[in-house]
């Protein structure tokens, strides 16, 4: 009988995948046909042999968010039909969204002559325009996107700097001053006027505007990092000290932050954060990623864009890899880490993902050797002891992890911010079948874990409560546990299939099929609570839905020693005669793995 989920799941290692945008909903599926299917599926990527097998190979590979394959595919099909203005809009926003500028830039072209108010079109135009010097075009491409509160910002913000590059100061601020209305615009507005104000050497309205902008908004690190620096380079050293070390409080172990504060006390001036027109216009387009977090294709053009104005924006690299992990591109993901200098601050980050990248595709050795160096070189880096940690928790080598863990908290301390390394390795003391450290540190992350953080504190309530009910232990409070879970994460189909698995340790088998019922409709495709829900319709007598429910779990592609036990629940049923877990008096059931995290 399976009694837990998969374990690395269950801990989230793996960063969550977001959902697909939308881009290529429409498409005229009619045109499909089983050529283009069989390519898509090939390993390597190869063009079809007709129009329509690479269009929907292109369809197919957008929808897995895929651009690299999906702009191979709209190349291809634009060569067959490079009249049809729909497959020339689609594969123009593939090729920005994959960085293939050039072929983007020259579709621009096409698409803003038959239609010159087209926005993206333009946008792009405007950052080559910005890129080449040629100001003036830039300013004229960027006036045409007025449609819209995200067009009206970014083209304000990157006309702003088009003036700056025409040698105008005044009419960049003029520009900038535009943006006008809720807090996001007058935050953008001040932040910007500042680097403009600074780039321009009018350090007065610079100082003024920094101010203004920090004095609304002291947690964003470029605004931070921007004012330090800035304060830093008028010999204000106690001041800019000061703004890096307000946020340090919150956040102690940034990198940006840490380096910063290092530098000033060893007594040199930090350098402007902008140092050029491509520069200031790549910032801005950055520091509008924030705002398309949930669209997958928008956070991948602005942040090509930004990087094709300014290659080594380090920041921008860091958000186009992420993305990119999760759309689960890791290699290209990979090759951008690699892009990040090494001697930024951010460097040793960027190899702590590498090796997590390596990590979740396999490739082990390539992960432990990335890491090691990263330790070696960094040996009071929290992150890469705790990567460590995760990595061997990935592999199953759970004593080995709960020791990273005890030095990553050794190096930490005790501050809330340290409620998941004692998660982290309760859950590993727990797998280890060392349960009386587990529960101690079970319970250390609920006291740390903070009330702001909901879908945090539902994981830690969910892991220590279902592995008491999992121990016939403190069954009224584990319950009260897992029902708060529950309440606090109801859309989390991991942590309802706890309460109803917990329902179904105890006996309560209709109160089990209930919860469990839900749990598949948050969650229809996890083998796991498929074949939980299978066991609680066995129980209440609904056996043909328990061989359908197992039998869709099967096909799920559960672990191995799952698949086993399925098979043999087919063949054979549950045992009749099976107690609930309340009226047991036996040790604990071997390796217990509580749901849901």
């Amino acid at each position: 009988m399976i009694v837990r989920h998969s374990f690395l799941r269950r801990l989230g290692l793996a960063a969550a995948t977001a959902a697909c945008t939308g881009l290529f909903l429409g498409a005229d599926l009619a045109r499909a046909n089983a050529q283009a299917v069989a390519i898509a599926e090939q390993p390597r990527l190869e063009p079809a042999e007709s129009l329509e097998g690479n269009y929907l190979a292109a369809i197919i590979a957008g929808a897995s968010r895929d651009t690299g394959a999906a702009a191979l595919y709209f190349r291809e099909a634009l060569r067959a039909d490079p009249r049809n203005l729909e497959l020339l809009e689609r594969a123009f926003t593939v090729f920005l969204a994959d960085g293939s500028m050039n072929e983007a830039f020259s579709a621009a072209e096409r698409l803003a002559a038959r239609e010159p108010n087209h926005s993206l079109a333009n946008l792009a135009l405007g950052v080559r325009g910005l890129k080449t010097r040629q100001f003036q075009n830039a300013r004229n491409v960027l006036s045409r996107n007025t449609r819209g509160r995200a067009a009206d910002i970014t083209a304000t913000l990157l006309s702003s700097w088009a003036w700056v590059g025409s040698g105008d100061g005044k009419r960049a601020l003029e520009t900038v001053d535009r943006l006008r209305g809720d807090r996001i615009y007058n935050v953008f507005r001040d932040y910007h006027g500042a680097l403009i104000a600074d780039f321009s050497g009018n350090k007065a309205e610079a100082a003024r505007r920094f101010k203004a902008a920090y004095g609304v908004e002291q947690t964003t690190l470029r605004l931070v990092d921007a004012y330090g620096r800035f304060e830093s380079r008028r010999g204000e050293r106690a001041a800019a000290r000061e703004i890096y070390e307000t946020l340090l409080r919150s956040y102690p172990d940034q990198p940006i932050l840490r380096d910063a504060v290092t530098r000033i006390d060893a007594g040199q001036t930090l350098e402007p954060l902008v140092g050029s027109v491509q520069e200031g216009a790549a910032e801005a387009l950055y520091g509008l990623v924030g705002g398309w977090q949930d669209d997958n294709v928008v956070s991948l053009i602005y942040l090509q864009l930004a990087l094709y104005l300014d290659p080594n924006h380090v920041l921008a690299l860091v958000s186009l890899g992420n993305t990119l992990e999760r759309a689960k591109r890791t290699d290209a993901a990979i090759a951008v880490y690699e892009r990040i200098p090494q001697d930024s601050p951010l460097r040793p980050s960027a190899d702590i993902q590498i090796a997590l990248a390596y990590e979740m595709s396999d490739r082990h050795d390539a992960a432990r050797q990335r890491l090691a160096a990263v330790t070696k070189a960094h040996p009071d880096n929290v992150d890469a002891v705790t990567a460590l940690g995760n990595v061997l928790r990935n592999r199953k080598s759970f004593e080995e992890a709960a020791e990273a863990y005890s030095r990553a908290i050794a190096m930490s301390g005790e501050g809330k911010a340290n409620w998941a390394l004692y998660y982290y390795r309760g859950t590993s003391y727990e797998r280890a079948k060392q349960w009386p450290k587990a529960e101690a540190d079970l319970k250390r992350a609920l006291e740390l874990v903070p009330l702001e953080q909901p879908r945090e504190r539902a994981q830690v309530l969910n892991y220590l409560g279902y592995s008491w009910v999992d121990q016939n232990l403190n069954i009224e409070e584990a319950f009260q546990m897992l029902r708060q879970a529950v309440e606090m994460s109801p859309r989390d189909g991991y942590i309802v299939d706890s309460l109803g698995w917990a329902y179904y340790r105890l006996g309560r088998f209709e109160d089990a099929v209930r919860e469990l019922e839900r749990a598949v409709e948050l969650r229809p495709a996890d083998p796991v609570i498929n074949d939980h829900l299978g066991d609680a319709y066995w129980k209440v007598g609904r056996k043909l839905e328990a061989r359908f429910q197992w039998s869709h779990a099967k096909d799920l592609n559960p672990e191995k020693e799952d698949l086993v036990r399925i098979a043999d629940k087919l063949q054979n049923g549950l045992p009749e005669a099976e107690k609930p877990a309340a009226a047991e008096n036996a040790a604990p059931q071997p390796e217990p793995k509580p749901n849901g995290g």
